[in-house]
């Protein structure tokens, strides 16, 4: 009976269990049913059999509990795993960052040295720049300087052209132009504006019972900004008068390109070196 019992107990353990467990489990519930058999009730037998069942359930259920942790432990163990491999490519990463730091930081002390001589040169070209300010300052002075020296000599040399000639302007605007001179000077002519203008040469003179106006510019060797200045005066007299105008130029010298240039740009104004105009006051005839 025993045996049969035992029998049927492994049967259905193998159900649920390896063949081990199975075994192990036949035994000692073999042993306990073998102890008991003669000491318990058939109804005390059946609540131990019932026990047996919950604690071989219970066991199912703490290997299916296994089961699952170590699916879980080895999913942690894979996860794990990936991590590792994750900080080991972090470390690297690390490591390169590092070294470019390491780069940039040596770059920048490089471009701090650089910057340091840009400035250290930038303030010996500011000192240098100082000294060519003042030097060019100096020189501006001299400059101004000799100009208006020149600029007195030139006025000179004017004057000097004017003084000589205006005593024998009577004769000169006679045989050159045909009229009779009534004042000859050196004047100042004040505008209504309030403006004015220093004439070289003002003669007024009459043709005929009508008055007028000739107006001379000397200069040692005019240019072409002393015909463009001198035009430009001559419109403005003529505009504030309103009356007959002629106009020349005396001069030591004129270089070809400027008589060329009066004579096309400037045809209403006369130009004479100065031994022309004795010449022409002394010789030629009305």
């Amino acid at each position: 009976m025993i045996m049969t019992n035992t029998f049927k107990i492994y049967e259905n353990l193998k159900k649920t269990f390896d063949d081990d467990s199975a075994k192990n489990l036949t035994s000692i519930l073999s042993q306990i049913y073998e102890d008991v058999a003669n000491t318990v009730t058939k109804v005390e037998f059946k609540e131990l059999r019932d026990i047996v069942a919950e604690l071989a359930e219970a066991q199912k259920r703490t290997e299916q509990r296994l089961d699952s942790l170590t699916i879980k432990v080895g999913e942690l163990a894979e996860a794990q795993k990936r991590t590792e491999q994750r900080l080991d490519s972090l470390t690297i990463k690390v490591g390169e960052l590092a070294e470019a730091q390491t780069r940039t930081e040596v770059r920048l002390g490089e471009l701090a040295e650089a910057q340091k001589r840009t400035e250290q040169r930038l303030d010996s070209l500011t000192i240098k720049v100082g000294e060519l300010a003042e030097a060019q300052t100096r020189t501006e002075k001299e400059i101004r300087g000799l100009a208006k020296q020149v600029g007195g000599l030139s006025m000179a040399v004017g004057y000097g052209i004017e003084d000589k000639y205006i005593p024998i302007m009577d004769d000169f605007v006679l045989k050159q132009y045909g009229v009779v001179a009534k004042t000859v000077e050196r004047k100042f002519i004040e505008y209504k504006d309030g403006t004015y203008d220093e004439i070289n040469l003002y003669i007024e003179a009459e043709a005929d019972g009508k008055k007028i106006y000739i107006i001379g510019e000397s200069k040692a060797q005019p240019g072409k900004k002393d015909f463009d200045r001198f035009d430009t005066m001559l419109k403005r007299f003529k505009n504030n008068f309103n009356t007959d105008l002629k106009a020349f130029v005396i001069g030591y010298q004129f270089s070809p390109e400027v008589e060329k240039y009066a004579k096309t740009e400037y045809p209403n104004i006369d130009f004479f070196k100065t031994y022309q105009i004795e010449r022409i006051a002394k010789t030629k005839n009305i």
